[in-house]
């Protein structure tokens, strides 16, 4: 098989992309790394048409390992044909490989085993021969012996019919074709162990649907349903339809001497051996497919949840609610920093409600707090009333917002949270963390287990090594795709960046405890264990604000610094001026936490002063361009823009870069 010919088909891109992107992959490289930076290379594929490449990948290497050994293992044994072999290589799945060397592996010890030992193989082929003139009976006599334990010829004829059930059972065409027609024809019946009893799972107590056509929600809900003894689940094929193609392919002459035992032998085989085989292939097929469909939407879900824009320049009130051990609460001031932490008792059983309402306004009088950040967990409808009726009587301007609060109680009993917070209880550490997720919901989500986030139904009983790769994936590429500020960054959230081991995280905020702030990213490669492969791959995702060199605030990898610096020689500019639109935009940040009527003074001065103009950044230099200066106020520019472009009477659908530039070829040649 050519494996990258089969992705190509499957995933339906160009070969060169396969071949570029397994290139790479082989290289040592990672999925953020490849998807940002090679994207010339693999012809812009993102990071999920990556990871679903390198699946299958990893899936199609192993199937060929599996061949080669399989082959090798007949092969040893003296059995292999070149009929056999070419089957194997052209084996699109390792079902398939399986069944060809079902007859070749080595066995367990069965009936049809203990039948042969005892000499019944001759009786065995005679029988499948199908050409004996003589009664089974009669030719059974000749196979009886004290010392082999065979007594009646009835003994002797099941032994006979053991291995021919079990020869039955291993031809893998047969198997193939009872696979296929059960999956398109059978169906899944779910059944009460206990009608009378109440469960959860009462609609599936007398449930039947098609194998084929059922949905993946269902086939969880009935896996946890049996798990949990409620119910009996079965699926039921075609079978008399299947036992005539066995009796088509094995009893090919009309012989009254064998034709009754051999349709015996097949229902024997069909019935005991086959069908519950393949009644388990396919549950676990259904199972497999229903699991990727709820991971996909897992996935999916825990983007959403950790992509969420970050609320900065608040003071936040984290509440974790909760009825009998009262209300837990930390503040949390605009860095992050926890400013204290006390529980209050509004809800049942004490009700202390003008109690707590005191103490918060204490706490909000004090510490200005501007935000309510509140779980949405036990005691979440209760807590919020009372902080309604608190909004009410203050008046001071305060939002409350209802998070999710999935996972804060298992970091707050991790080793992490215990690191973090040495002095907090397990509730202290959940109301901090139910705040800082507001703040910043990436940056503290990564520090809880993927799984520990309930990102949908079913998450559990899902194959949790799986279930963790593509969780561990989706925070990985979110991490990277947003980057992080290397003075500033937790070890937990540096070990997602692209390249950086748990170690090598723990080292660089080591090192900058040891010897400060850094001031550019070469100094990364002075932290132990981080080589020049890691920086390679890690560089580009780690910013550093006010730094010496201005690219290292931006997305721009450092192999591209000096193609940056001759885009910008050639426009005119310098590193001093993208300092100081850097600085800029910095500033106009900071206006996010000002007030409404402070943010539109600055804004309107902002107006007045000249920046650079990227107005269509499809461009490949107003791409490099755009990345190189940072955030801008692109409204005001575009408008500036176009202004421009109006006085001049130049054309409006060029971009300003584009007409700059009047010899792209000229200048993507200088540019390498």
């Amino acid at each position: 098989m050519d494996i990258l010919k089969q992705i190509k088909e499957e995933l339906g891109i160009r070969l060169e992309q396969v071949e570029a992107a397994v290139k790479l992959i082989d290289e040592g490289n990672t999925i953020p790394f490849i998807a940002r930076y090679r994207k010339e290379a693999t012809g812009s594929l993102d990071d999920e048409q990556l990871r679903n490449l390198n699946e299958r990948l990893q899936y199609l290497r192993s199937l060929e390992d599996k061949k080669a050994q399989v082959i090798k293992a007949i092969e040893e044994q003296g059995k292999l044909t070149k009929e056999l072999e070419a089957q194997i290589t052209v084996a699109e799945t390792l079902v398939v490989v399986e069944d060809l060397y079902r007859p070749y592996r080595p066995k367990r010890r069965t009936r049809a085993t203990i039948a042969k030992e005892k000499g019944l193989e001759g009786l065995a082929q005679i029988i499948l021969a199908q050409e004996t003139e003589q009664p089974a009976k009669v030719l059974a006599e000749s196979y009886l012996s004290e010392e082999k334990e065979v007594h009646t010829v009835e003994e002797a004829i099941a032994g006979a019919m053991d291995i021919l059930a079990e020869e039955i059972s291993d031809e893998a065409s047969y198997r193939s074709y009872i696979r296929e027609i059960t999956m398109k024809e059978g169906m899944l019946a779910s059944m009460a162990k206990d009608e009378k009893q109440e469960s959860v799972y009462e609609m599936y107590y007398n449930f039947e649907e098609g194998v084929e056509k059922i949905a993946g929600h269902r086939i969880l809900a009935i896996n946890r349903g049996e798990k949990e003894k409620f119910l009996t689940v079965k699926i039921t094929a075609p079978e008399e339809r299947i036992l005539r193609f066995l009796e088509k392919k094995i009893i090919l002459r009309d012989n009254a001497n064998t034709n009754d035992i051999l349709k015996a032998t097949i229902e024997d085989s069909y019935k005991r051996l086959i069908a519950p085989a393949i009644e388990r292939e396919i549950r676990t097929a259904l199972t497999e497919r229903a699991e990727d469909g709820a991971i996909k939407v897992f996935a999916k879900n825990l983007e959403q949840l950790i992509m969420q824009p970050p609320i900065a320049g608040q003071v936040v009130l984290g509440w974790d609610p909760a009825f009998r051990t009262g209300c837990k609460l930390a503040v949390v001031d605009s860095t992050g920093k926890v400013l204290d932490t006390i529980v209050i008792y509004p809800t049942a059983p004490q009700n202390k409600v003008s109690e707590a309402k005191q103490i918060l306004r204490k706490m909000i009088e004090k510490y200005n707090i501007t935000l309510i950040s509140l779980g949405n967990g036990t005691a979440s409808r209760e807590s919020e009333m009372v902080i309604v009726e608190l909004l009410k009587e203050i008046k001071k301007p305060l939002h409350y917002v209802i998070v999710n609060e999935a996972g804060a109680s298992v970091y707050s009993a991790s080793k992490l949270a215990t690191e973090e917070f040495p002095n907090f209880d397990v509730g202290q550490r959940s109301a901090a963390s139910i705040a800082r997720r507001l703040q910043d919901p990436l940056a503290e989500l990564v520090k809880i287990e993927p799984q520990s986030i309930g990102v949908g139904q079913y998450q559990h009983d899902m194959n949790q090594k799986k279930l963790g790769e593509v969780l561990s994936g989706v925070v990985e590429d979110c991490v990277n795709k947003v980057g992080v500020n290397l003075n500033t960054a937790s070890a937990s959230l540096l070990e997602h960046i692209s390249g950086i081991t748990k170690t090598t995280a723990k080292n660089i905020v080591a090192y900058r405890e040891a010897n400060g702030r850094f001031h550019s990213r070469q100094e990364l490669l002075k932290v132990p264990k981080l080589g020049p492969k890691a920086f390679e791959q890690c560089a580009g995702f780690l910013r550093i604000q006010e730094g010496k060199n201005p690219l290292d605030a931006t997305g721009v990898h450092p192999e591209s610094y000096e193609a940056t610096k001759v885009l910008l020689d050639k426009l005119g500019l310098t590193m001093e001026d993208i300092k100081e639109i850097q600085a800029k935009a910095i500033k106009n940040k900071g206006t996010e936490a000002q007030k409404p009527e402070d943010r539109q003074t600055n804004l309107k001065q902002n107006k007045k002063k000249p920046d650079i103009v990227v107005k269509n950044q499809n461009t490949v230099f107003a791409k490099a361009l755009a990345a190189a200066v940072g955030a801008a106020d692109t409204a005001v520019l575009e408008k500036q823009s176009l202004d421009k472009v109006k006085d001049s009477g130049e054309n409006t659908n060029a971009s300003v870069i584009g007409r700059k530039i009047k010899n792209k070829g000229k200048m993507a040649e200088e540019l390498g």
